[in-house]
């Protein structure tokens, strides 16, 4: 027997608990599948549980420097792995209770657990149950891609998933793969005590930022004692006792590395497989994300596409914002969309990055007369006041209108202080604003007036 609802949300990821909660709210009868746990990602094994460690990380690196601050810890400062784990556990563990709480309270609303699949253009099956709904919405996320080197199903290797589960100390952990989630597990896991080494193709790491803010991040994570392998790729992997042998190639040059754990981290791939989407006439593109257009809406009337598996955004924010412009369209006749949204993304190394906007190569490619201006964070008294003097300014700025086209802050609060920028440019103010404006002191953002008065022509 078919059962009817007014609308199916696959996946509870950032978009999908939160649109199902306003359909209900709306007195729509809404289904909500999900195959594995509320939250998603994000919640579950991504940016809580990693924020976490992150923060025990911290914990333990200003334990070891507080004689700088004239503290004296007088026994040696170690890491308990299985309490920073039990921290973690305790903060997922809360947020993914008050999710369940809250969505079991929906009048309306049904969460149904098990693997949601297409079995008519708007029938869904799970387990034995048929659903049938006038409206979809797919918000069924992405995973870790691991690639078929030879030997891989003869090791243990972990991923974020299996890294923040972690409640023991890695002796020795090689990481390949040198952007957002390398480097994030790299820092803290050096904080916590590991040695760790970081495989990477490419010449430098978090390769889509500038040389600049690359540079800075490899210097701040080589200065803690993180080792990277550049322009280095694995040929096969080998156990190796307790550990993995990884064999490596460097061009026409051959070597290895020995190590106890292997974290793989080399994107993501969207969960589109299970869905069976050729029942609905839905095709995904090449790299097997589904297409939408700027209202998140597929190439199927009524069926939309929301998060990491549309292949238009990788974060949590992009995911949430998503949902908020399909709610925007069918519940108030709004016309929020895709089109004009900042790019905004965030690296939790220790101190963060924030970027916004376009990037100097961006600016540079797209061929506008512009301003930049850049500034170390040793120029700013609350880093200095801090003891992390790490890290850089930078924004460019059209040399016409005075908008700011796009900002990094690699530094203390850099995740934070970027934002303030985000709002001048979603506003299109110029920067003359903020320079005309009293900040406090002592900041990191009272020293971006001083950064824009620096500004010089980008050649």
């Amino acid at each position: 027997m078919t059962e009817s609802f007014d609308a199916i949300v696959i996946g509870a990821g950032q978009s999908g608990p939160f649109l199902a909660a306003r359909l209900a709210e709306e007195g729509r009868r809404v289904a909500l599948i999900e195959r594995e746990h509320l939250g998603g990602t994000c919640v579950n094994d991504g940016c809580t549980p990693t924020k976490t460690l992150v923060a025990s990380a911290r914990a333990a690196w200003m334990a070891r420097r507080a004689g700088e601050f004239g503290v004296q810890v007088r026994t040696p400062v170690t890491v308990d792995m299985k309490a920073v784990k039990a921290r973690k556990d305790r903060i997922v563990g809360a947020s993914v209770q008050s999710l369940t709480e809250w969505l079991g309270g929906i009048e309306g609303l049904e969460v149904i657990r098990g693997e949601g699949s297409f079995v008519g253009p708007k029938t869904v099956a799970v387990g034995r149950r048929r659903l049938i709904a006038p409206e979809i919405f797919i918000n069924t996320g992405a995973r870790p891609m691991v690639p078929d080197w030879p030997g891989i199903k003869s090791i243990t290797y972990l991923t974020n998933k299996q890294m923040v589960e972690l409640d023991t100390l890695p002796s020795h952990l090689i990481i390949v793969g040198a952007s957002y989630i390398g480097l994030e597990f790299a820092h803290m896991f050096t904080r916590f005590g590991s040695k760790v080494s970081v495989i990477e193709r490419g010449s430098r790491p978090a390769s889509k930022e500038d040389a600049d803010i690359s540079a800075a991040i490899r210097s701040i994570l080589e200065a803690e004692g993180v080792t990277f392998l550049f322009g280095t790729e694995v040929e096969a992997l080998h156990p190796a006792g307790h550990g993995v042998f990884v064999s490596l190639k460097s061009g026409e040059r051959r070597s290895s590395i020995e190590g106890t754990h292997l974290l793989v981290a080399l994107g993501r791939l969207p969960n589109t497989e299970a869905l069976n989407l050729a029942a609905t006439g839905l095709k995904t593109d090449e790299r097997g994300f589904i297409p939408v257009d700027d209202h998140l809406r597929t190439s199927v009337e009524e069926i939309w596409a929301m998060g990491d598996v549309n292949g238009r955004g990788a974060f949590t924010h992009t995911s949430y914002y998503e949902h908020e412009i399909v709610v925007d369209n069918l519940l108030a006749r709004g016309k929020r969309s895709l089109a004009g949204r900042i790019p905004t993304h965030a690296l939790y190394i220790d101190p963060p990055l924030g970027r916004i906007g376009m990037s100097e190569a961006e600016v540079r490619a797209s061929g506008r007369k512009a301003l930049i201006a850049t500034m170390p964070m040793s120029r700013v008294a609350r880093a200095r006041e801090r003891g992390e003097t790490q890290g850089l300014m930078k924004v460019l700025v059209d040399a016409k209108d005075k908008t700011i086209l796009g900002a990094a802050i690699l530094g203390i609060n850099g995740d934070e202080v970027v934002q303030s920028l985000l709002q001048l440019m979603a506003s299109g103010i110029p920067y003359t604003r903020m320079v005309e404006t009293m900040h406090i002191h002592p900041t990191v953002t009272e020293l971006l007036p001083t950064l824009f008065g620096e500004l010089k022509p980008l050649k």
